[in-house]
């Protein structure tokens, strides 16, 4: 499928692996030129070294979101080597503080908040006025099954995703009459290096084998994932390219699940 997005200039966050570099590789697929940032510069670069695209359409910019003035520097350098920037696909994010709600100190949900809210916010602000200007603009912010059926285990990580859909309607009705749509995708239990820490630990703390710890995981905590696996980035990033491309040309403040059928209400 043509998703008519050739020339156009993605910026994509929390880059480095997993949804973020998946949607960066199929965006340069379909024509985009892509920008790629994520904290780690080492990481990053070894990201971008494995997308299969010519250098002159992929430019990587470490930064971390959670610093004032860090995706206003990101968005700075892309527009001086691409011109502008057309598309923002915030993926960026952490599992965050974790435990019950009495034992999560106010530390914990503040970094949580910072990196999985107020970084979203921060990148929509560093590009919602260009995308104004030229009339055209497409936003994707990666919430989370957890934003709609929160666990109380990850209150703080919870809290932030129901907030990045609530920022998500909001937008979608402030700027659609200037051309910007503004939507959300919200994955569960995919596979990339946050749930393969998850996963990890675990294990450890059940002595299985990472493999146990997955199928113990999605029987006793994720019932409703009806297809029994963790699903592929690949697949999350799918959603993710249709959303920003003219094919969604009619798709404004909707959330889009991708989550095996984990959240348990229509």
């Amino acid at each position: 499928m043509d998703l008519g997005i050739d020339g156009r200039v993605a910026l994509v966050t929390g880059a480095d692996s997993g949804i973020g570099l998946h949607t960066a590789a199929l965006l340069l697929d379909e024509g985009a030129r892509v920008v790629l940032t994520d904290v780690d510069a080492e990481r990053l670069e070894k990201a971008a070294a494995t997308l299969d695209a010519p250098a002159d359409r992929v430019l990587t910019v470490a930064a971390d979101l959670t610093e004032a003035g860090s995706a206003e520097r990101v968005v700075a350098a892309a527009t001086e080597r691409f011109g502008a920037v057309d598309v923002l696909v915030h993926a960026a994010g952490i599992t965050g503080a974790q435990g019950l709600f009495h034992e999560i100190d106010e530390d914990g949900w503040r970094q949580t908040l910072e990196t999985d809210l107020f970084a979203a916010v921060r990148a929509v602000r560093a590009v919602i006025d260009g995308m104004r200007a030229r009339g055209w603009g497409r936003v994707v912010l990666v919430a989370s099954e957890d934003a709609v059926q929160p666990y109380p285990d990850e209150l703080p990580y919870c809290v932030a995703k129901a907030g990045v859909l609530a920022l998500v309607k909001g937008l979608s009705k402030t700027y659609a009459s200037e051309g910007v749509l503004v939507n959300a995708v919200s994955p569960a239990f995919i596979e990339t290096p946050m749930t393969d820490a998850m996963m990890d630990e675990r294990a450890d703390e059940n002595g299985t084998s990472v493999d146990e710890a997955i199928r113990s995981f999605l029987a006793e905590e994720r019932p409703g994932m009806e297809l029994g696996r963790r699903g592929r980035p690949e697949e999350v990033a799918a959603v993710i390219g249709f959303l920003v491309s003219e094919r969604a040309s009619f798709v404004n403040g909707s959330n889009y699940r991708v989550d095996a059928g984990s959240v348990q209400t229509i």
